[in-house]
């Protein structure tokens, strides 16, 4: 894994802070339009993901990483699939405690 440039937590709010740099995120697949993955993110924005080929089906949550070319659209570089069963709630308190209070634990 490279340290040496951070990937930040962000969900819909904070990915705003983070356009153009390398972020990760878990979003929920909601559709596929000719490629284009529309998701939900943990605080309940939507956004678009392009380059995830092969990504799963609503209502599967996936972990993007990748470069936000927008504060609504994520071009990924990977993700992974976290299945069916995810609780986003605990995920979202993280993005939240990540871009606030404890920052400076990972970045």
């Amino acid at each position: 894994m490279d340290t040496s440039v951070p990937s930040p937590f962000v969900n819909g709010e904070t990915l705003k802070m983070f356009v153009g740099r390398r972020v990760r995120t878990v979003v929920q697949v909601q559709r596929n339009e000719s490629g284009v993955l529309v998701v939900q993110s943990t605080d309940g924005h939507q956004l678009t993901i392009r380059g995830a080929p092969g990504a799963p089906e609503a209502p599967h949550y996936i972990e993007v990483m990748g470069i936000p070319d927008s504060d609504q659209s994520i071009r990924a570089e990977s993700w992974t699939d976290f299945g069916e069963n995810f609780d986003p709630v605990p995920f979202n308190g993280l993005c939240k405690l990540a871009s606030d209070k404890y920052k400076y634990l990972f970045l």
